[in-house]
């Protein structure tokens, strides 16, 4: 990895570690939730994505008022690198290959931004289709479609 920067995972926090060759004044762990509502966040800011895929948990809390930011996403690691998983729902008409790769580049770029951590791998999960909201045409006054009001 670059800069100089390794990632290693503590056993008793499963807090990641971001060690420098430099000298500095003390050490940086970071949570793994905490990347994982990075990349939530970054994927779900992509043109063309309706959502994010959640569990039974993350509607529940939903519900409650708690927005789970990082939902659809699923962070691993093995032998010191990072892996991501995202799992998305795209607009209907959308170009699935474009908007999955710019959910890997957009995710990748933030995640470097904000931590310095570069992820060996973001595997992109395309989950469903989600056709826009059809506007409703009906009338309440003509529920019927009598011309007029004339009806026999």
């Amino acid at each position: 990895m670059p800069n100089s920067k390794e990632v290693s995972m503590m056993a008793e926090s499963n807090n990641i570690v971001i060690e420098s060759n430099e000298s500095t004044l003390g050490q940086i762990e970071i949570a793994p939730e905490v990347i994982e509502v990075i990349v939530g966040i970054a994927a779900s800011q992509v043109e063309g994505v309706y959502s994010m895929r959640g569990s039974l948990a993350n509607s529940v809390n939903e519900l409650f008022g708690r927005k789970s930011r990082g939902k659809g996403v699923k962070l691993s690691q093995n032998s010191g690198t990072l892996n991501v998983e995202v799992y998305a729902f795209l607009n209907y008409g959308v170009s699935v290959p474009k908007v999955a790769a710019e959910i890997q580049e957009k995710v990748k770029q933030q995640l470097l931004f904000m931590t310095g951590l570069e992820l060996a791998t973001i595997d992109v999960y395309v989950q469903g289709v989600v056709p826009e909201k059809q506007v409703s045409a009906i009338n309440p006054a003509n529920l019927f479609d009598e011309e007029n009001g004339d009806a026999k």
